[in-house]
């Protein structure tokens, strides 16, 4: 396939800065691979005087791959990752300019909640009023803002603020004894060594002449910074982005960063690749029209040669069980009159919770499906158990790895000692591993002595990586451990290490090995073959599918309940949509229920006002639902002689407010009677408002207006 005139003309612009707003589906990875042949075949430029910048590994490992294809084996010389692992090669390489130890660890997003139990123990807080998870996320967001332990003091005011700077303070003291780095100190720690060494700054300011960031729509203020340094003298900078893919703003993404480009840069071109190759017209011009609702956009106009296509099919559907038959019935004909894989088909959907509906009616139909974004491989038990031997002993200072196989296979260490180190360490201020070689106790010490052996071994360099982790897990104990339990899960454990072993062998260092692990994200994962992927609306960025089903366009799901008071929050919900909907290539189904089991119970719910913003003219209704004619099912009562019959035309009698009834609130709007019963203090109503909110009133109190 030959480049339209847009990625050309994106291809051969050699000097000054660029934006390519790239539309779904348009094309942008081949654009951004030619262009950076463009660079080392007709403009005679070094390939490694290149920075080439993506937010997966996986898109990374895509792009060397494309780029070799059209220049040869010298693209291997290219400096393309993303942005964790491009500044981990700096801090590396200028550790002690940087004020860290070259052998640092990498803490993952497991490791952080791990330290800041630990910070919460030892600052004596309680967990309910503090979530450890509430807190990583917070500590995150802070280091994506570049605000250190000293700036977030000078600003904090409450006491929860004033105790979250006690908490940052001690879990940065904390990942400084036990030289770690988390994922946001990769890139703030990269800035800040930038700023304050300038010399090392010019050095490579001089030595990539060409940067590209893939994905700008989504990045935070740190990459920002990170890349603005970096492109300040010379300005060959081109971003490619999609201002209305932009779905991860509570990871910290900042879309100003993509909106405001012309402003930082004001001699900046920018060029539209708007021709899309994915998806049938009617997908795109349901897409664009959604999309157009939101003010904070750069205008495009999607088209394609494709056919117009079929119809997308908006079905109204009575509950979350029917919904989830409805759309499995869908696929399944598709699988079978078509012979159309499963692999070419997804479900996706705004919440995790949604998935139990779709599962059950999948093991009904016996079709195999895989959750996308379940447990990861490096994310299982004995994965974890593997990686952290190895970071023990490369890193013995690292203690969330060493408390994590301490007594994994049991050896006698319990939490009593356990806690006797936490407790030396706090009180001498030393690391873990330090403390535990003060505390006598005999398995304590043996397990210390072989930690010294192995580390030995690592340092001889005389076993391969493979020959180490087996020697390691063989000796620990651990393997003994798993083959002793005589289990199909054990097996399958077992066999999961094996894989570990062989994942290794291509590696050079231990270090390089552990480096590579700790940098993979969910954003990494890929999806299994011959089963319909299931997965949430963010995890679907980036994928494409012949047929896609989208669930749950429900007031109160998408848009979330936590987004509709806030415009930009709103509006990133709207973005959310059309991600989904942009990934199918040939049909799209769009469903929603009046009721669903959501949070432990039954819920009654309103379209999503999105499903209004669609055009008439591409889209087919379904009504499967019995909207107006819903009944709660009755409990059976024993003492109660009369048939079902007569207990609903009694029921009926006694309630003025009949389910499915449109009433307006003086204070919360127009909903819908959404359950009814008779208790003392009158009739208690149930009320689904058009806003989202749902409210239990009595009738006769609440000023409720039947229209």
């Amino acid at each position: 396939m030959s480049l339209n005139p847009q990625q050309l003309e994106a291809v051969q612009h050699e000097k000054g800065p660029l934006l390519i707003l790239a539309g779904a589906g348009t094309g942008k990875t081949r654009a951004l691979t030619h262009r950076i042949a463009h660079l080392v075949k007709n403009a005679g430029l070094a390939p490694g005087r290149i920075l080439a910048v993506t937010f997966t590994n996986k898109a990374a490992g895509e792009m060397k791959k494309r780029v070799e294809e059209l220049v040869g084996p010298k693209a291997r010389e290219l400096w393309v990752g993303t942005f964790h692992s491009t500044c981990v090669k700096i801090l590396r390489k200028h550790a002690l300019e940087a004020g860290i130890a070259p052998t640092f660890t990498i803490y993952d997003a497991s490791d952080q909640l791990s330290v800041i139990k630990q910070v919460l123990k030892d600052l004596n807080l309680d967990d309910k009023k503090f979530p450890p998870n509430s807190i990583v996320n917070r500590i995150s967001r802070l280091k994506d803002q570049l605000m250190t332990v000293e700036n977030l003091r000078s600003e904090a005011s409450g006491p929860f603020n004033k105790k979250l700077v006690d908490i940052y303070e001690m879990y940065e003291k904390l990942l400084q004894q036990s030289n770690a780095l988390d994922f946001g100190d990769l890139i703030a720690r990269s800035v800040f060594l930038f700023e304050k060494q300038t010399h090392i700054l010019k050095g490579y300011q001089n030595l990539w002449q060409q940067i590209l960031v893939d994905e700008y729509q989504d990045t935070n203020r740190a990459q920002y910074r990170f890349v603005s340094l970096l492109a300040a003298i010379h300005k060959n900078l081109c971003v490619v982005g999609d201002p209305d893919q932009s779905i991860y703003r509570w990871r910290g993404a900042d879309l100003n960063n993509i909106l405001n480009f012309e402003k930082d840069y004001p001699e900046a071109k920018v060029i539209r690749l708007e021709q899309n190759y994915r998806s049938v017209q009617n997908i795109l011009t349901a897409a664009s029209v959604v999309i157009a609702n939101n003010e904070l956009r750069k205008e495009k106009n999607l088209w394609s040669e494709h056919p117009a296509g079929a119809k997308i099919t908006v079905t109204s559907l009575n509950s979350d069980r029917d919904e989830a038959a409805f759309v499995i019935e869908q696929l399944r004909l598709l699988h079978t009159t078509q012979k159309i894989p499963y692999t070419d088909m997804a479900c996706f959907y705004r919440t995790n919770a949604q998935s139990r509906a779709l599962e059950e009616a999948l093991q009904v139909a016996g079709i195999p499906y895989v959750i996308y974004g379940g447990v990861r491989f490096y994310e299982r038990a004995e994965i974890k158990d593997a990686l952290a031997y190895l970071r023990a002993l490369q890193h013995p200072e690292d203690s969330v790895a060493l408390k994590r196989i301490i007594n994994v296979p049991a050896r006698g260490i319990g939490k009593t000692t356990i806690g006797r180190i936490e407790g030396v360490a706090l009180e001498q201020n030393i690391t873990f591993f330090e403390a535990a070689k003060t505390v006598e106790h005999n398995k304590l010490q043996e397990f210390l002595k072989w930690l010294e052996l192995m580390n030995r071994i690592i340092h001889s360099k005389e076993t391969t990586l493979v020959e180490l982790l087996q020697k390691v897990l063989e000796t620990s104990g651990y393997l003994q451990f798993l083959s002793g339990q005589g289990s199909v899960e054990a097996e399958e454990r077992l066999s999961n290490l094996n894989e570990l072993m062989a994942g290794m062998s291509e590696f050079e260092s231990l270090q390089d090995f552990l480096d590579h692990i700790a940098l993979i994200t969910d954003l990494d994962q890929a999806t299994e073959g011959g089963v319909l992927p299931l997965m949430t609306l963010h995890l679907a960025k980036g994928l494409e599918f012949r047929n896609v089903a989208i669930l749950g366009l429900e007031e109160g799901l998408l848009p979330h309940s936590r987004s509709q008071d806030e415009l930009e929050e709103l509006e990133e919900e709207r973005r959310l949509f059309y991600v989904g909907m942009t990934r199918a290539k040939e049909r799209l189904w769009i469903t929603h229920a009046w009721r669903r089991f959501y949070n432990g119970q039954e819920q009654y719910s309103l379209p999503s006002r999105f499903l209004e913003e669609l055009p008439i003219e591409v889209i087919e209704k379904i009504d499967h639902s019995k909207r107006w004619r819903v009944e709660k099912e009755e409990e059976f009562d024993e003492f109660d002689q009369r048939d079902w019959e007569e207990r609903k035309v009694a029921k009926r009698d006694t309630e003025s407010y009949r389910i499915g009834v449109k009433v307006k609130h003086p204070d919360f709007g127009v909903g819908y009677i959404a359950a009814s019963e008779k208790t003392s203090l009158g009739e208690k109503v149930t009320v689904k408002f058009s806003n989202g909110m749902i409210k239990k009133l009595i009738a006769e109190y609440a000023h409720l207006e039947k229209i």
